[in-house]
């Protein structure tokens, strides 16, 4: 611990040895701060995540400079689903201490994966749109979105609570108790959820857990059992009056039509009413997926067709500069590349064969419209193969293996020029390889074309180091 005035390691005295300081109180306010982190460190074993929130708040109440208390908070928040809350944690953390901060792992972890952090931004929007939807009482279009939202985030505990809630509305017991029941697999301790599931067994079994009253007499006992919603209390040691044969099958007789009755009028409506309400919500979901496949046919229908205007055009400006420059032979290989990939819609056999002819020709002598219908073809295949070829390249990168994520990187530049992440770790593996030379020239090509960036930053620094240790 070290003195809050002058900066110097404290003692076991109550002042600073140094400047003089009185840090009684002071020291009291750290070690209570560190037992709230400590207490919130035990509950997140235990997977007591909104009372581990509770208490990493407390510490930071008291020392907001916890850099520990802050982190684990924003892992808290990320298990329970809440990537934006966990990403401010975060950030504030490495503003706090820019260096050897576990934080920058964090953040690099879901920046460097745009799939990811487009299904962060996803999972927001929809959430929000859902409270929207509760809000004007459009409780089915909530549903469907609060689903949506969860097969994005499974862990997004805020949506299961808010669906559960919807089903108690809806009378849904069942749907609302297994949403509670995953709550209770992310969040064991949560307030709100088991506050819900408490209403939720009690709509269940209304009847249970409760004490039956004891008899004052013989006479008074009574038996007790439940059909369908409704409680039959039937009394005990009663005597019949005697009656005749007749009167007796009368009884009998009117009773049936009684029961007949009761469940054509009570029982068979709400039983349809309820298989009517799940149909329909069928119907409605159907009709949802139905749109949605119907736009995704539609929007590539004129995908094929842009395609298919497009490569006429080009095939028309090719046999203009058919056998001027000598490119005939590329050109038919670009032909048939393209129109390959829009029979097959094969990725892979498309960029082999770019790469055939990007070597067995200088683009920049090529003809203009040689060059756009490669670049073309080029930019539709390559963000996906450049986005493979990194995700590849980065896992043999953390598992050392430089020379086979050397290759990985450079395929991924070459089909995605504009991807940062992987020039910068292409300069990184060069570095890593000895190669400094490769690597001072990726990492001049990135601070020259994404100057100002945190990369282009690291990359600087990674460029002095070299220089000073040659």
């Amino acid at each position: 611990m070290f003195c809050y005035q002058c900066g110097c390691q404290l003692s076991e005295h109550d002042f600073c040895t140094a400047c003089g300081a009185d840090v009684s109180l002071y020291k009291k306010i750290m070690f209570v701060s560190n037992r709230f982190y400590n207490d919130g460190l035990e509950k997140a074993g235990v997977r007591d995540l909104s009372g581990a929130v509770n208490s990493l708040r407390q510490s930071l109440k008291f020392n907001k400079n916890h850099i520990e208390a802050r982190n684990l908070l924003g892992l808290v928040y990320f298990e329970m689903g809440e990537a934006v809350a966990a990403l401010s944690e975060w950030v504030i953390s490495k503003n706090l201490r820019p260096e050897k901060n576990i934080a920058d792992d964090y953040i690099n972890m879901i920046q460097a994966n745009a799939s990811r952090l487009d299904s962060i931004n996803q999972t927001i929007k929809k959430y929000n749109q859902a409270y929207a939807y509760c809000i004007q009482d459009s409780k089915d279009l909530a549903i469907i979105q609060l689903k949506k939202v969860l097969s994005l985030n499974p862990k997004f505990v805020q949506a299961h609570q808010l669906l559960a809630l919807l089903y108690m509305d809806g009378e849904q017991w069942e749907r609302a108790r297994r949403e509670l029941r995953k709550c209770m697999e992310i969040d064991r301790n949560n307030t709100l959820t088991l506050r819900y599931l408490k209403e939720v067994e009690q709509m269940l079994a209304p009847d249970e857990g409760a004490k039956k009253q004891p008899a004052r007499r013989k006479s008074e006992e009574t038996l007790r059992y439940q059909s369908d919603n409704e409680v039959i209390i039937q009394p005990l040691n009663v005597k019949e009056p005697k009656s005749s044969s007749m009167s007796t099958l009368v009884n009998i007789g009117i009773g049936l039509l009684i029961g007949l009755a009761a469940m054509y009028f009570l029982i068979v409506p709400s039983r349809v009413a309820g298989i009517r309400s799940e149909k329909d919500q069928e119907v409605r979901e159907l009709g949802e997926q139905l749109d949605a496949k119907t736009l995704e046919i539609q929007d590539l229908g004129s995908q094929v067709d842009s395609l298919q205007a497009e490569l006429e055009e080009k095939k028309q400006e090719l046999e203009g500069y058919a056998g001027t420059d000598g490119t005939l032979s590329s050109m038919d290989n670009l032909l048939a590349a393209a129109a390959d990939y829009l029979e097959t819609e094969d990725v892979d056999a498309t960029a082999q064969k770019l790469e055939t002819i990007a070597g067995n020709v200088v683009l920049e002598e090529t003809s203009e419209s040689f060059q756009k219908l490669y670049n073309t073809l080029l930019g539709i295949i390559g963000p996906g193969l450049a986005k493979d070829y990194y995700d590849e390249g980065y896992r043999l990168y953390y598992e050392t293996d430089y020379e086979a994520a050397l290759e990985q990187f450079t395929k991924a530049v070459f089909y995605d020029a504009e991807n940062v992440n992987a020039l910068y770790y292409l300069g990184n593996t060069y570095r890593r390889l000895e190669d400094y030379d490769n690597a001072a020239a990726v990492y001049d090509e990135l601070i020259e074309r994404f100057p100002g960036t945190d990369r282009a930053r690291e990359s600087q620094k990674f460029k002095n180091e070299m220089e000073a240790a040659q």
